[in-house]
């Protein structure tokens, strides 16, 4: 009986002891078998990140104790800051609700009077892919590359304060003099793909480009989307004739920029839960996307929509955000003050 009382006390404060093992992993399974496991998606459905969340539910599901059924619930709205606000605030911090989402890794540059949440106090899960974002032109002819955007006046979906769509637009209008304008009012990335496909906008910026594969792979195929510009430190083996906006960089004020930009939306797919999930049931949720990321099945499902899969675990996503949160006062900022401009 007192062994059983200190296994748990271990559990339940992440204790690492050798006899904590076995009944850390019984708690979980004990907490998780006939529950319902929530995923949050903060975007629209039929997007990249809903298609994502779907198949990756499929396999997570296999991978946690006790079976649990997991469903997908989209949130949409504000670049996916209402569904983080309600994660950080609202939903039961007990492990059975978790989130994938961009906003809290775009807090340090993007964050609002409207966020509610603190990045580092999050429970991390893992995130499940590097992201590819790009500049990309379907329906102006007359832009075709960075410097036909730099003379011809053209329109891009936004969609809102925090999004990556809003926040490449702001810094590439003001580093580069592009002639861009925003098109806001679009809650998630399906709807903005729409407004593409209607013509009611010319292109995005700050487009993820597996969402793009996933959504439209014949707009790649058939070469409709001119792409100005990855959105990367490097040209990307994926579109290897596509200069890095970097190659545009012409001073230190630039590349400063740009770098921290950049380096703020590298994470594609992060999941993540409330703050204060229990030791055991962290310990199990990032167990199973661990077990996912390696799933035969769900890396055939990944690679069938040419989509790579390049996880990183909780621990790199949790050292990526306290550099980012490290960086000089001065340049965050000036950044700031760039994408906070109308």
């Amino acid at each position: 009986m007192i062994v059983q009382r200190v296994q748990r006390l271990a559990c339940a404060f992440g204790f690492v002891a050798a006899f904590a093992g076995p009944a850390c992993a019984d708690a979980a399974d004990d907490f998780f078998k006939n529950k319902t496991v929530t995923l949050m998606v903060g975007y629209s459905a039929g997007g990249g990140f809903d298609l994502y969340a779907r198949s990756f539910t499929k396999f997570f599901r296999n991978h946690l104790p006790g079976n649990p059924n997991v469903i997908v619930q989209n949130m949409p709205g504000a670049g996916s800051l209402t569904a983080t606000n309600y994660i950080s605030n609202v939903a039961a911090k007990d492990g059975s609700v978790i989130a994938i989402a961009r906003a809290p890794v775009m807090e340090l540059l993007a964050g609002t009077s409207s966020s509610a949440f603190d990045p580092l106090k999050l429970t991390w899960i893992g995130n499940g892919a590097a992201e590819l974002t790009v500049c990309g032109i379907l329906n102006n002819p007359n832009v075709r590359t960075i410097t036909d955007a730099q003379k011809v006046p053209f329109t891009l979906a936004g969609l809102g304060p925090g999004s990556d769509e809003d926040m490449f637009t702001k810094v590439l209008n003001q580093l580069f003099g592009l002639q861009a304008r925003l098109v806001n009012g679009y809650p998630a990335g399906a709807e903005a793909m729409l407004a593409v496909e209607r013509g009611e906008v010319d292109g995005r910026c700050g487009w993820s480009y597996s969402s793009l594969q996933l959504a439209k792979p014949q707009w790649i195929a058939e070469r409709r989307v001119s792409f100005l510009a990855t959105l990367t430190m490097a040209r990307s083996p994926k579109l290897p004739n596509t200069p890095s906006i970097m190659e545009y960089a012409a001073t230190e004020r630039q590349r400063r920029i740009l770098g921290l930009v950049i380096q703020s939306q590298m994470m594609g797919r992060p999941i993540f839960a409330p703050p204060g999930v229990p030791a055991e049931r962290t310990r199990a949720l990032r167990l199973a996307f661990e077990k996912t990321m390696k799933d035969p099945g769900f890396i055939a499902d990944r690679t069938g929509v040419n989509e790579e899969v390049n996880p990183s675990s909780a621990e790199e996503v949790e050292a990526l955000l306290k550099t980012l949160f490290e960086t000089p006062k001065e340049l965050v900022e000036e950044t700031k003050q760039i994408i906070a401009a109308r």
